[in-house]
Parts: C-alpha cells; sequence; structure tokens
C-alpha cells in the first residue's frame, strides 16, 4: 500500500512512519518543518525514521498543506492508497493568541486535502482529531456520540471543523473516512512543550515546574505505542465513515503525574502554584468500547510504565 503521511516527523507521526515501514508499506511523507517548536526536534526525528531500514519505502517532502500547487503535484505524480492526515497547528493555549493561522492550517489545509482526494480519486483518509473536541463536556466517559457544544478553545473547533468537512466529503463523493480523538499521547519524541516532557525537562534542570489551578484536573493520558496501534486499526478496517475515541480510558490527576515523574527522575520538584489556563478542562476520559469492539483497539502501557519508558528516553535522548 502507498501511503501519504502528513505531519509525518512529528511525534505521532514519525512512530507511524516507522511502523508503516516496518510492516512493508510505501510511505510518502509530508512535512513543513513549522517552527512551532524547534525544527531540528523534527530533523533528528527524520533521521531516525531513515535509518531504521526498509529501504526505498519511504521518501521526504518538505512542503505545506496550505500549499494547494504543491498539494496537486504531489497527489498527480504519486498514486496514492491512503492518506493520514496528522499535519495541524497544535496547542490549546497558542490558538486562543492566533485563531486565524489555526483556522488557516487546521480548517483550509484538511480542505485541500480532502480536494485532492476528490480531484485524484483517493478513496482512503484518515484524520487525526483531538480528545479536545469534547471540551466541558460534563458525561465521563466521553462517547463518539456525545454532544459537543461546549469547546472552549479555536484549536478544538478548527478539529470538529475538520470532522464535519471528512463527513462531508464522505456523503458527498464516497471517501471512506475515519476520524481518529487522540487523547492526551505522550511517548518518545513526545513534542517539548507538553506536560510530561515539560515537566521532566523542568525538574531534571532544578527549575520549578508550573502548577495550574489546584493540581486535580485528570487527564487521560495514552502512550504512543498504543496510539499507533490504534491507527494501525483504523488502516485495517477502513470503511465508510466513522469517528473513534483513541485514549488510555484511566485518568491521572495532576499532582499524581507529578509525582510519578518525580519517583522515575530520582527527583523532588519543586511547584510553583499558578491561576487556571482559559481553554484547559477539567477532565479528559475516553470511553474506547467502539474503537475495542470495531478496530480492535486494545491499549497496554499503563501512565506508571509508561512514564519510566518515557524518562528512559529522556536521559537517552532528550
Amino acid at each position: 500500500m502507498r501511503v501519504l503521511v502528513t505531519g509525518g516527523i512529528g511525534f505521532i507521526g514519525s512512530h507511524l512512519c516507522q511502523r508503516l515501514r516496518a510492516e512493508g508499506h510505501a510511505i510518502v511523507c509530508l512535512d513543513n518543518f513549522d517552527p512551532f517548536y524547534d525544527p531540528a526536534i523534527k530533523r533528528r526525528n527524520l533521521q531516525e525514521i531513515q535509518a531504521s531500514g526498509g529501504d526505498g519505502l519511504f521518501q521526504f517532502v518538505e512542503g505545506d498543506i496550505r500549499d494547494k500547487g504543491l498539494l496537486e503535484d504531489l497527489f498527480r505524480r504519486s498514486s496514492f492508497d491512503l492518506i493520514i492526515h496528522l499535519a495541524a497547528r497544535a496547542g490549546v493555549r497558542p490558538s486562543i493568541q492566533q485563531p486565524l493561522l489555526y483556522e488557516e492550517v487546521n480548517v483550509t489545509g484538511t480542505l485541500n486535502l480532502l480536494e485532492a482526494c476528490r480531484e485524484f480519486d483517493v478513496t482512503g483518509f484518515i484524520f487525526g482529531s483531538s480528545s479536545s473536541v469534547y471540551g466541558n463536556n460534563t458525561k465521563v466517559p466521553f462517547a463518539e456520540e456525545d454532544r459537543l457544544d461546549a469547546m472552549i478553545s479555536p484549536y478544538a473547533v478548527t478539529k470538529r471543523v475538520g470532522e464535519l468537512y471528512c463527513y462531508a466529503y464522505h456523503h458527498l463523493y464516497g471517501l471512506n473516512i475515519f476520524c481518529l480523538r487522540f487523547f492526551t499521547v505522550y511517548g518518545p519524541r513526545q513534542r517539548p512543550e507538553m506536560a510530561i516532557h515539560k515537566f521532566a525537562r523542568l525538574l531534571h534542570e532544578g527549575k520549578k515546574i508550573p502548577l495550574y489551578g489546584d493540581g486535580t484536573s485528570r487527564r487521560d493520558y495514552t502512550y504512543i505505542d498504543d496510539i499507533v496501534g490504534g491507527i494501525m486499526g483504523a488502516i485495517q478496517n477502513l470503511k465508510g465513515y466513522n469517528i473513534f475515541n483513541l485514549g488510555e480510558s484511566q485518568t491521572t490527576p495532576l499532582r499524581d503525574l507529578i509525582s510519578l515523574i518525580e519517583r522515575a527522575l530520582g527527583k523532588k520538584a519543586e511547584v510553583e502554584e499558578l491561576p487556571e489556563q482559559p481553554g484547559d478542562v477539567p477532565i479528559t476520559y475516553a470511553d474506547i468500547a467502539k474503537a475495542r469492539r470495531l478496530l480492535g483497539y486494545d491499549p497496554r502501557v499503563n501512565i506508571e510504565e509508561g512514564v519510566m519508558r518515557f524518562v528512559q528516553w529522556f536521559r537517552d535522548k532528550g
């Protein structure tokens, strides 16, 4: 199978590309080295993918999903069986400062790809969505059929709009599309501004860890290997249109997360208590019954084990 992976040298994308390559799929990876975080991190990810074997199965293209001409040329030159769309402007809090940029990248960029699929007869599309679409949902755990009327960040809105466009293109043009709602993914290569990586780095450097709110907010932390397993399940079962939660279906309070990182690093954290941040939600919690049933999704790495694995990578590579 020939697959286009957008955002393919980011955190999730780089792990997915290695898995696809190991299973013998031909991959074209599209990424623009967006400066949201240090592009050198993505360049290291690219080097790891290129060094992981499977000669001839991996091609890297530097480019932006907002560039319609580049996409048309890429689709014209390559016959894709599947698009896995992970490229996005990430982050809840920054989206509050730059909503127009998030709209341009996350919505227009997604629409550009769907249009390319329509024009060049690519019928398979997997969209990387986010648990942020549930917003301040008071019903837990979050299920795919829940009402989505409490989104509290532009980032969340752009991801929901992407899902809606995906449905429209399925309905109008017969594309097979799955939208995967990722829940707080962590593990080796995690983006440096995300909590586990940020806290580990600050603790390692002897700096204070910022604690927004009272530390009782809870997240459904999902290890990268489990997420990649869920994406592979989606590839194998892609038919029609559907939305799936990919989480661990366990929640961890923020203060407990800090304690786990302390234990793994063997250091005591100094915490700086700060006000709650706009856009933050009190809880994320995935109901994964649907993904278990229809994708064979089976998350296996709990938060205790996952943090230990992350810290080992951090010591070696971070």
